[in-house]
């Protein structure tokens, strides 16, 4: 073993004395630095516990389904139809008792939400109310007899009965009824509404056209899948980019921002 000089080992212990009392200084200067830890730096990756938390807190809002939104201008009319071009397809309205003076010259909206329906007819000029038609269960105001609830694009809304208090008087709550109103949310008839939908192609990147709709295909004919849903039976062409189907299959179609996707589970035996 090499022994060191006593100069050598003096000069060591000097050294180690002034490291000791720079440590001393360090630590009287910044008492944070011996009570905390240092913090780990940010991380892309979030904490499980913390976004399990807010999931918890704010979970994921559901959207409904059935749920259409489509405007489209008058194309064709005859009596008691019209024909609506939209930006997935055409769009036909029927009734026996209304509809008997829509023209090219207005704009129709068409919301679908669940089992309930909205159709707004504007003069595409000036963009003032000709009609406007909400369909779904009946279901009483909260306030008195005199008013019913719908469902509309901005939320539920109290309508009053107006004079069609009698012509309400056949149907039960929970019953469907179509029924018009005006800007004063006031009920001005009682009618009969069907719509028939064909989708023939996937609207344009940025059109506000919105389409949620599962069923089941019922039916296979040319490049036309017959799609039952609880609207009806809707015609789909499968040339929107729907796959190979099979008639009993379960079928979700989504369509939004010009995007058309589809989900299909196992087929079923159809039904008689």
């Amino acid at each position: 073993m090499t022994a060191f000089p006593h100069d050598s080992v003096t000069l060591r212990r000097s050294c180690l004395v002034a490291l000791a009392n720079c440590l001393v200084i360090t630590l009287v200067t910044h008492p944070l630095l011996a009570a905390e830890p240092i913090p780990a730096p940010p991380n892309d990756i979030p904490d499980q516990a913390v976004l399990t938390e807010a999931t918890q807190a704010a979970p994921l809002a559901t959207e409904a389904d059935p749920a259409i939104t489509l405007r489209g201008t008058v194309w064709r009319t005859k009596a008691g139809i019209v024909f609506l071009k939209t930006p997935v397809g055409t769009l036909t309205l029927s009734s026996k008792t209304t509809l008997r003076d829509l023209r090219g010259s207005h704009e129709v909206t068409f919301w679908v939400h669940e089992r309930s329906s909205v159709v707004e007819v504007r003069k595409r000029s000036d963009g003032s109310l000709v009609h406007r038609y909400l369909s779904g269960p009946l279901t009483p105001g909260p306030d008195s007899s005199k008013t019913l609830r719908w469902w509309t694009a901005d939320g539920e809304q109290t309508v009053h009965v107006g004079t069609q208090e009698e012509k309400l008087s056949t149907y039960h709550e929970g019953d469907p009824v179509t029924v018009e109103v005006n800007e004063a949310q006031a009920i001005l008839g009682v009618h009969d509404l069907q719509f028939d939908l064909q989708i023939s192609q996937a609207p344009p990147s940025g059109s506000p056209a919105h389409l949620r709709l599962s069923g089941t295909v019922s039916k296979l004919k040319s490049n036309f899948v017959f799609f039952r849903t609880p609207v009806g039976v809707v015609m789909v062409n499968a040339k929107i980019g729907l796959p190979r189907v099979k008639v009993g299959q379960p079928m979700t179609l989504r369509i939004d921002d010009g995007h058309v996707a589809v989900e299909l589970g196992n087929a079923t035996k159809p039904a008689p």
